[in-house]
């Protein structure tokens, strides 16, 4: 069975930090959506890709679509149907932005050796 963490370092809550920063519609989309996803794994189910897509290095990303932005939640497989939740944030260009790759890669590297 597949199963959701966050990062959590210290006192940094990235994941938690860009959820507060939603009204709370979004926040009940972001909600439904990593439930949605969460069902389809457990299920077997193929994710499509308007849910969820590969970047690179082991990190993918759950998609948002909100009524006049777009949102992106990075994350990454551990050990045991382990699904570790980084952070996210609002997609303002087309491709996502290589520092926002770069900064899960640094919080999964952080939480693995950590």
């Amino acid at each position: 069975m597949y199963h959701i963490d966050f990062v959590e370092l210290d006192n940094n809550k990235p994941f938690k930090r860009f959820s507060e920063s939603l009204t709370l519609e979004e926040q009940a989309k972001l909600i439904v959506t990593i439930d949605r996803f969460l069902e389809r794994k457990n299920l077997n189910l193929p994710v499509k890709s308007s849910l969820s897509k590969y970047l690179e290095d082991g990190i993918f990303e759950l998609i948002l679509l909100f009524p006049n932005k777009t949102a992106r939640i990075l994350y990454y497989y551990e050990k045991e149907g382990q699904i570790i939740i980084t952070h996210g944030f609002i997609k303002k260009t087309q491709k996502t932005p290589r520092k926002e790759i770069e900064y899960a890669k640094n919080l999964e590297n952080n939480i693995t050796k950590g």
